[in-house]
């Protein structure tokens, strides 16, 4: 697939028709990105504009580099956990060098063509981390929806409550009923109007009601001063270079959130509108974003899949929407931004509420409980280790035990066995069959054993080989081993295989392979077992190994037994 960004494409017969489509989903998505990009960035602990300027930033280079046609980008609650958590140790430099080497690292997988790969993680493993992800949004947001006298929430999940739990003769009256009613209108205000965002409609009637009644109810302003209506200055960040090597984690946990949350956002979005996405370039797109806003103070950025599918819903079908909401944006924070400062912070702890629990997809979660048990503890463990201990933590923990039980139920399906008596009789399962359509029957000699391996035949899997092998009765004349049921080899498996043919040979045993597959031939040529094994005793079928098999002379007669080369 070509490093080649969508807008390029679909800028050929380009139409004024989609032009106006694009303009209209691009302005609303801009307005609905208003509250969640402000509101992120307060609940990553940076102030609003970084927020801001990310989504206008960002959002821009991924539309205009980006591989999907209506891909809109910006940050994302997905990273909100993982950014509180950089800020909370390294500081906000600390945050900007980590997104700079998260974003150089996503450049590398678009370029070594890892974007098809991503899409293999578990859903375990992700259903797990954002699951417990929008809990400790939610958590996070109970000081203000409440509005709490506190001077700062704890990081930690399990410490936060007990905090709650002192400061609760503090609970303010007017900030409980601006967070209630915000509530109350982004959950209904779809049935009025799909085309405003309820959100924006919720931070406008609270800013308005706050402002008119002058309640006593804390807003942007108040705790972070009026957002600057000037363009922000190009700086690089300064960390020393030890704290490099600190931040290497919390970088490739940024890139592979990230990858992950943007392929999953344009796999959503081709659904929605048929198309399909350059994953490479996606990811390329991604990392450039990350690495160019960082210098102009943003925060990480991804795909985001609400706006996206807002997009998709509202007309959008090319890149020029995602544009034009970051254009829209940016009008909006020259020209408007100072009012911004008078949006209760209780009301955008009420949309944070509403994104946790679209995010937490519980409808998924518990469907996935009544999956297998392997999958189910992946699930619970990356959940409780996001909630508990920490996101990295979490994302290395589920990948290490979803591939464990991966290649345990891998090595369950490999199995080794007898199959002669079957083939005597003709009740085995063969591809090969008699004039009447029944199984062929084989007249195999008794000095002649076959074995067949079907399933991967990998390290997992090569233990239980050796086992079955040593258990061959009666040290027959001639063992032929039957692969046609192996459709790959690795080099633990190789391994196996030479080991059992060097016993039983040792042990006066001719050992005749057959039927092998593509990859497990080619393997085995690559990695110059042929030599070991005969070429000679490599067999295309199990009918030429049982002529040559029944060409040996009877058992005890070991000196004339010969391997034709």
């Amino acid at each position: 697939m070509p490093l080649r960004p969508k807008l390029f494409t679909t800028l050929r017969g380009y139409t004024r028709e989609q032009a106006l489509a694009d303009a209209t989903a691009g302005v609303i998505v801009g307005v609905v990105a208003l509250p969640l990009a402000i509101a992120f960035a307060i609940a990553s602990g940076v102030t609003p504009d970084r927020g801001l300027w990310t989504a206008i930033i960002a959002g821009f280079l991924i539309s205009a580099l980006g591989g999907s046609r209506v891909q809109v980008g910006g940050p994302t609650g997905a990273f909100v956990v993982i950014v509180y958590g950089i800020v909370q140790r390294y500081g906000v430099d600390g945050l900007l060098v980590a997104t700079i080497m998260a974003g150089m690292i996503l450049v590398l997988f678009g370029l070594a063509r890892f974007g098809t790969a991503i899409k293999f993680i578990p859903s375990p493993v992700v259903t797990g981390f954002t699951s417990g992800i929008a809990v400790i949004i939610c958590a996070s947001q109970l000081r203000d929806f409440l509005g709490l006298r506190m001077a700062a929430v704890p990081a930690a999940f399990l410490a936060k409550w007990p905090a709650f739990w002192d400061a609760r003769g503090s609970v303010n009256a007017s900030a409980l009923l601006v967070a209630t009613l915000s509530l109350v209108i982004i959950v209904a205000w779809p049935r009025v109007s799909r085309r405003v965002p309820g959100p924006f409609v919720a931070l406008v009637v609270s800013a308005v009601l706050v402002r008119w009644l002058h309640l006593p109810v804390e807003t942007i302003g108040s705790r972070f001063g009026e957002i600057s209506a000037s363009l922000p200055s190009f700086a690089l960040p300064h960390v020393s270079v030890a704290r490099l090597g600190e931040l290497a984690a919390p970088a490739f946990t940024i890139a592979l959130l990230g990858a992950v949350e943007s392929l999953l956002s344009a796999v959503v979005a081709d659904g929605m509108t048929g198309g399909r996405h350059r994953s490479n370039m996606e990811l390329v797109a991604q990392g450039v974003a990350n690495i160019v806003t960082p210098m102009f103070g943003g925060i990480p950025a991804t795909g985001a899949i609400a706006r996206t599918a807002t997009n998709v819903r509202n007309g959008g079908r090319t890149p020029v929407a995602g544009i034009v909401h970051a254009v829209t944006l940016l009008l909006i924070t020259l020209f408007a931004g100072r009012w911004a400062a008078l949006i209760p912070m209780s009301a955008l702890a009420a949309i944070l509420v509403v994104v946790s629990y679209h995010m937490c997809e519980w409808r998924t979660f518990r469907a996935e409980l009544r999956s297998p048990r392997s999958d189910v503890v992946v699930l619970l463990a990356t959940f409780f280790l996001t909630v508990l201990v920490d996101l990295t933590v979490a994302i290395e923990v589920g990948m290490v035990l979803a591939a464990f039980l991966f290649m345990r139920r891998m090595a369950d399906v490999a199995e080794v066995g007898p199959v002669t008596h079957a083939l005597r009789a003709g009740s085995g399962d063969d591809d090969e069959a008699g004039d009447d359509g029944a199984p062929r029957r084989r007249r195999i000699p008794a000095w002649i054993e076959v074995y067949e391996v079907s399933g991967p035949f990998f390290f997992g899997a090569a233990q239980a080989f050796r086992d079955t092998m040593r258990q061959v009765a009666g040290r027959p004349r001639v063992l032929i081993l039957r692969l046609r049921a192996v459709p790959l080899i690795d080099a633990t498996g190789i391994r196996a295989l030479l080991d059992v043919v060097d016993r039983t040979r040792h042990d006066g045993t001719m050992v005749l392979v057959c039927e092998v597959q593509p990859q497990p031939l080619a393997a085995l040529q690559r990695a110059g077992a042929m030599t070991a094994i005969g070429e000679g005793a490599v067999f295309a079928t199990l009918d030429e190994a049982l002529a040559l098999a029944e060409e040996q002379p009877k058992r005890g007669v070991t000196g004339s037994m010969s391997v034709p080369r």
